[in-house]
């Protein structure tokens, strides 16, 4: 059988579960994923086979009201996201209602003409009747050409959800390479592993005004990997909330970070933590652009 490929662009409102389905279809970490909104702030590239196959799946950041500049940054990624793909995935909750996030980027795809697949995910945590008024209030759109419930945690309906998907692969060579999973440096994963970990950790709007640099990667001859990583905060009491007492919270958030750190790159890890305050980084431009959030290169 001939080669195919698919590019595949995931959307949706924040803590719907986009970067979760990235991670369940390609059965590896890709994107970080935690119970608070905003979490994938860049688009990230995330690729796996099915049969003769190849998806190029886009995880985009959450479609939001954007209150600061790397806010805008991610909404623009949102809509460039929309264009030059194959199809296009809008991840929803099982809610009766469509919302109006969801209609605004329902607007945004029938204008691309691009065909659209409906994903209702987390049906794990609703009775049947009320995914049932799901499936009936998006119908209405006559926007997708498929409606599918799954859950991405207990990998329900994704058999479903990938045939559907193969219906928009063209045929030629495969666009990256078969043991490939994801276009991502190692070092910007283990920044957002990091990032990741401090989401987990922290509560309330400390960890949105956080962003991970990795300063140092180097193997040594013996094959350890020393990871020297700045994490920016925007307040002066956030940093004494990330380092806690004693160094005990950072050394929490290191610890964890080292040990998926070590999964990715199979083998030890010497990692080092700083944390420095830049107020208001998310609103400037010198600082988004040497964070990676512009695309004004």
């Amino acid at each position: 059988m001939k080669e195919k490929n698919a590019i595949i662009s995931i959307i949706g409102r924040p803590n719907v579960g986009k970067s979760t389905l990235t991670n369940a279809l390609t059965g590896e970490h890709v994107s970080i994923v935690s119970n608070k909104p905003q979490t994938t702030r860049n688009r990230i590239t995330a690729i796996f086979s099915h049969g003769d196959t190849q998806f190029v799946l886009m995880d985009n950041p959450g479609f939001h009201k954007a209150k600061n500049k790397l806010g805008e940054f991610m909404i623009k990624q949102v809509k460039s996201g929309i264009a030059d793909v194959d199809a296009i995935i809008l991840v929803v909750e099982p809610i009766s209602e469509v919302g109006t996030q969801e209609r605004l980027l329902i607007e945004q795809i029938l204008a691309s003409n691009i065909p659209a697949i409906l994903v209702i995910n987390k049906i794990d945590t609703v009775i049947k009747n009320e995914l049932l008024h799901t499936i009936a209030a998006y119908s209405e759109t006559n926007c997708f050409k498929a409606i599918i419930p799954i859950s991405s945690k207990r990998g329900d309906g994704l058999d479903v959800l990938i045939s559907e998907m193969e219906k928009y692969a063209d045929e030629g060579p495969h666009l990256f390479p078969d043991d490939m999973y994801t276009d991502q440096p190692e070092r910007q994963i283990c920044a957002e592993i990091l990032r990741e970990k401090l989401l987990w950790c922290l509560e309330r709007e400390v960890p949105h005004g956080t962003a991970v640099e990795i300063t140092l990667f180097k193997e040594r001859d013996d094959g350890i990997i020393d990871i020297d990583a700045t994490i920016y905060c925007e307040k002066k009491s956030h940093k004494g909330i990330i380092i806690g007492k004693n160094g005990t919270m950072l050394n929490k958030i290191a610890s964890l970070a080292r040990k998926d750190m070590e999964k990715l790159l199979g083998t030890k890890v010497f990692l080092q933590t700083w944390v420095k305050v830049i107020e208001n980084w998310r609103d400037s431009n010198i600082h988004l652009r040497n964070f990676g959030f512009s695309d004004k290169q």
